[in-house]
């Protein structure tokens, strides 16, 4: 039992490896002796873990994976983070997780686009990714329903229509999410100003009627980070 442990651990030491280098170099700087050398252990040890790159990088973004699912899996469940009463704040939160533009989720950022880029030419990686947004999926739309209740009082007239479908608005808020990711991370837009455009399209789902088009914030339009 306690070679599993140290065996398990090791694995994850060199995911992190391999996730500091895809951060300073880009996933094509990524090489088993340059991981072996940043974890600390030799290159026999990495090919025992992994047989393959490939392998080791499928394991690598199955783990940032987790540990950003973990978090916004926290966040849902705290309440004490939202409004009393309020699921559409929990909501935000969750959401703001899962789009890593706070400036302490750079890194994560950075690793998780260069991942999601070879995922393009990577079926594997490619496999990961679509299983980690299944995982949030129900969550978002458990959120969305749970907002719907709390809703005191639809408006006079208001009937469903295609954005308070909730598995389609979390389909489309978890898609927007992903797409600030690189708004911020490239500097089309503050952190400020992309959880004011998630806040938005999450209001505007909420209260919604057949007859609103969906407009642009004022003062929320497209900001440069230094804008």
């Amino acid at each position: 039992m306690p070679r599993q442990v140290d065996h398990e651990k090791r694995r994850r030491r060199i995911a992190e490896a391999v996730c500091a280098l895809a951060d300073s170099s880009g996933l094509e700087g990524v090489t088993l002796r340059d991981v072996a050398t940043r974890a600390g252990v030799s290159m026999g040890a990495v090919q025992r873990c992994f047989r393959t790159k490939q392998e080791m990088l499928v394991f690598a973004l199955d783990h940032i994976g987790e540990r950003v699912t973990e978090r916004v899996t926290e966040r849902a469940q705290d309440r004490t983070v939202t409004a009393p009463g309020s699921t559409s704040s929990a909501l935000k939160h969750v959401l703001g997780e899962v789009a890593l533009v706070d400036e302490a989720h750079r890194t994560e950022a950075r690793v998780w686009l260069a991942f999601v880029a070879q995922a393009a030419v990577a079926p594997e990686l490619a496999t990961v990714l679509r299983n980690r947004y299944a995982e949030l999926h129900p969550l978002l739309v458990h959120l969305l329903r749970e907002s719907r209740a709390d809703d005191p009082a639809p408006r006079s007239g208001a009937t469903p229509r295609a954005g308070h479908d909730p598995h389609q608005a979390a389909h489309t808020l978890l898609a927007l999410a992903d797409g600030l990711t690189t708004h911020v991370l490239i500097g089309y837009l503050t952190p400020q100003a992309a959880l004011g455009l998630l806040s938005f399209q999450i209001d505007a789902l909420m209260t919604a009627s057949p007859r609103d088009a969906p407009l642009a914030p004022q003062g929320r339009g497209p900001s440069t980070a230094g804008g």
